[in-house]
């Protein structure tokens, strides 16, 4: 009965923090002709309805294309459909074919986000109740800017001007596929449940640092992956997703949800010093690192010291991060350098990521953990 109370609790605390955020500023209100990410939301609900599936994705008298073309898989082409007929039940003026681009309205607002909540309470929040149980179990059981490499490159070298497109989408392939190999191979030779969470997330994020074009929200494919281990690494499943919320200040700031953000982040952040006590879970086996260190030649030396530097290296983070986000929301940047703060954000939150995923790739690769299970399962 208790875990339940608690459960409950916890899910009822992330819905109201949900609704709440939902109360904020959306992209592209009232700004036409392409409005934003909302318009791009709305008009696909447009487009599914009113449109035979033949011609969702194709350039037609009736799917510009370039209007916010319906660029995302087919799943969520059909959600887009479903919501559409909910839509169509309320007001048809909000789907209504051409007509209804750029529409903007109170109840057109608490019908979108409330897409996204029911969602949430159908979808996710079901599978992290699973998930979370399946962890107690097993446990019982053992007891723009884009902040992606080649974005954050620019600012030294422009590569575009050096190489062409089809030169710059081979080097993508390559590095991408490269970063993610010895991650691939070691889960092949070595397959256990362990080990592919870390590899979702290794890849992931190899993917969101070398891929040929991504967007800043991509972040968020890889900070999914990491919510399956903050059980295992508090403390750098933290940082991580602290560093991945502030990547997209720029992109918030637009959107006109400083507060939202603020607000948000810190809770989080007070939430997991709280109950997870992750400045006390610094030490080479709280990190997963022991193996690595009994590694190296000479580790004992400074492995002694490693909990001390990785605190300090974190509160720094952190400070520079909240520091940052100050100076890009209340002090204007030189006139020369117009986008200076969204640039440092792109290029530090970059340097966290190369960081993470060689953090990431060490604890894979060096991990004994995943033959033991293994010969367990089998």
């Amino acid at each position: 009965m208790e875990k339940w109370s608690l459960m409950t609790i916890t899910v009822l605390l992330a819905l109201t923090v949900r609704w709440t955020v939902s109360l904020g500023s959306y992209s592209g209100a009232g700004k036409p002709p392409m409005y934003g990410d909302y318009e791009a939301q709305r008009h696909w609900q447009e487009i599914t309805y009113n449109l035979p599936i033949r011609q969702w994705y194709f350039n037609t008298s009736d799917n510009d294309l370039l209007y916010w073309g319906l660029d995302y898989p087919p799943l969520t082409a059909y959600h887009s459909f479903v919501c559409a007929y909910v839509a169509k039940l309320i007001n048809p003026d909000w789907i209504a074919l051409h007509t209804s681009r750029g529409y903007e309205s109170q109840p057109h607002k608490l019908f979108m986000r409330t897409t996204v909540f029911v969602a949430d309470l159908l979808v996710y929040i079901p599978a992290v109740i699973l998930y979370c149980f399946s962890l107690k179990e097993t446990s019982t059981k053992k007891k723009d800017k884009v902040a992606n490499l080649w974005c954050s490159l620019s600012v030294l070298i422009k590569i575009k001007n050096i190489v062409s497109p089809q030169t710059q989408l081979k080097l993508s392939f390559a590095v991408t596929f490269l970063s993610l190999l010895p991650t691939c191979i070691k889960l092949t030779v070595q397959p256990s449940l362990r080990g592919f969470k870390f590899a979702l997330v290794s890849c992931a994020l190899s993917f969101f640092l070398f891929s040929f074009q991504v967007h800043e929200k991509s972040i968020l494919l890889v900070s999914v992956p990491v919510c399956l281990i903050i059980n295992e690494i508090p403390f750098m499943a933290t940082w991580f997703l602290l560093v991945s919320t502030f990547s997209m200040l720029p992109l918030l700031l637009k959107d006109g949800l400083l507060l939202a953000y603020a607000v948000t982040t810190l809770a989080f952040l007070a939430a997991c010093l709280t109950s997870f006590s992750i400045l006390e879970k610094t030490s080479a086996e709280d990190l997963q690192l022991k193996p690595f260190s009994l590694s190296l030649k000479g580790y004992v030396s400074w492995f002694k010291s490693f909990p001390k530097m990785v605190r300090s290296l974190f509160l720094l983070s952190v400070t520079l991060m909240g520091v940052l986000s100050a100076m890009s929301a209340a002090v204007p940047p030189p006139h020369r350098l117009p986008d200076l703060f969204p640039v440092s954000v792109s290029v530090i939150s970059c340097l966290h990521f190369l960081l993470f995923l060689v953090y990431f790739n060490i604890v894979i690769l060096w991990d004994s953990k995943n033959s033991r299970s293994q010969k367990k399962i089998s």
